[in-house]
């Protein structure tokens, strides 16, 4: 079999974002850690992106074969379409390197960029760490050097309201250090 790298583009990135699970290009450009525009351009010319069909391989354990020609199985060794995510220990205010953790990626959002797994107690969140800005919602954050994950609730004038019963508050955005955004929770009952 030979491979002509001056076409295949177009369907090499298109599997390469079945392989990711991310949904766009855009979201692929920002996992491969390139501009969106390298990224177009080799899609728009049809040129075969050898380089990231290489990385993709290695980060997502699809096969070579199928990301470079769309030929043979999509994973060689049977597995489906399973993600292993690194997970954190939430404990005490600190986050602890634990494991990995593995998902189906029909459970997950496909809009997830860069995700993370933390778990506290009984309960398991997946987060983005890759935001562009702070919105309402579920937050892992750092409050004083104390890391915890709180509802927010983002106020005219730069100011934000962290939800925690009788211990909400209001502060300055600039006051804490957002490290990433809750995308779903799971509850052991």
């Amino acid at each position: 079999m030979t491979l002509d790298l001056d076409k295949g583009g177009r369907a090499a990135i298109e599997r390469m974002i079945d392989a990711y699970g991310c949904g766009t290009k855009t979201a692929l450009a920002e996992l491969l850690g390139i501009s969106k525009g390298t990224l177009s351009n080799r899609y728009l010319r049809d040129t075969f992106p050898a380089d990231y069909v290489i990385q993709c391989a290695l980060e997502t354990g699809v096969s070579l074969l199928w990301l470079a020609t769309g030929h043979g199985p999509m994973y060689e060794n049977n597995q489906t379409d399973i993600l292993s995510l690194s997970r954190k220990k939430l404990i005490d205010g600190k986050l602890y390197e634990s494991n990995f953790i593995m998902f189906d990626k029909a459970f997950l959002s496909s809009k997830l960029i860069d995700p993370i797994v933390i778990s506290e107690d009984n309960i398991t969140y997946v987060a983005e760490q890759k935001f562009d800005e702070v919105t309402d919602g579920k937050w892992l954050l750092s409050i004083d050097d104390k890391i915890s994950i709180r509802d927010v609730g983002v106020l005219p004038g730069e100011k934000i309201r962290i939800e925690n019963g009788k211990f909400s508050f209001e502060c300055k955005l600039s006051d804490l250090s957002f490290l990433a955004k809750v995308d779903s929770i799971t509850l052991k009952i």
